[in-house]
């Protein structure tokens, strides 16, 4: 197996993982439970921002939210990728179509599914990002995304076990 392969499959399983997410209502969707600021919305619009962002800058191509902006209506707000919100602006975040949420976030995926796609797996080893301790490589950064979307897609499924159960 290479590391286009291994990549194809890490990729995908977030895509699965969002899919699998039940079908959620838009109060549902924008609760905040135990008064949390971060809804499930607030979760994936955030995982699909991340991922958007920091592929652009690795790929140098437009963002997939330029696609998205208008069907998200959030404004600039929309804009942010979500670290720093405060619980003001995470509560902003309010979207009641589960299905665009995950649309875009496997949109994103998918975006960087297909540039890992022109890589070399020498290009894996380059060194991108000098201002950490240890330098980030390629591969350590396109590592980093997939698991941060797995990561957020894991919250946004145990808080939709709890809002679902709870009605």
């Amino acid at each position: 197996m290479n590391a286009h392969a291994i990549f194809a499959d890490f990729i995908q399983r977030p895509i699965d993982a969002a899919h699998r997410l039940p079908e959620l209502t838009g109060e549902q969707l924008n609760a905040h439970p135990e008064n949390h600021p971060n809804s499930i919305a607030w979760l994936l619009w955030h995982t699909g921002r991340e991922i958007d962002v920091q592929l652009s800058h690795l790929y140098g191509k437009p963002e997939v939210w330029e696609s998205f902006r208008e069907r998200f209506d959030l404004g600039e707000l929309g804009d942010s990728v979500g670290y720093g919100h405060t619980t003001e602006q995470a509560r902003k975040i309010q979207v009641s179509d589960r299905q665009l949420l995950v649309d875009y976030v496997e949109a994103c995926l998918r975006a960087l599914a297909d540039y890992i796609n022109v890589l070399a797996e020498t290009d894996l080893d380059e060194v991108i990002d000098t201002s950490w301790e240890t330098p980030v490589t390629r591969g350590v950064r396109l590592v980093s995304i997939v698991d941060d979307a797995t990561q957020h897609i894991g919250q946004a499924a145990y808080v939709a076990g709890a809002v679902t159960a709870a009605s």
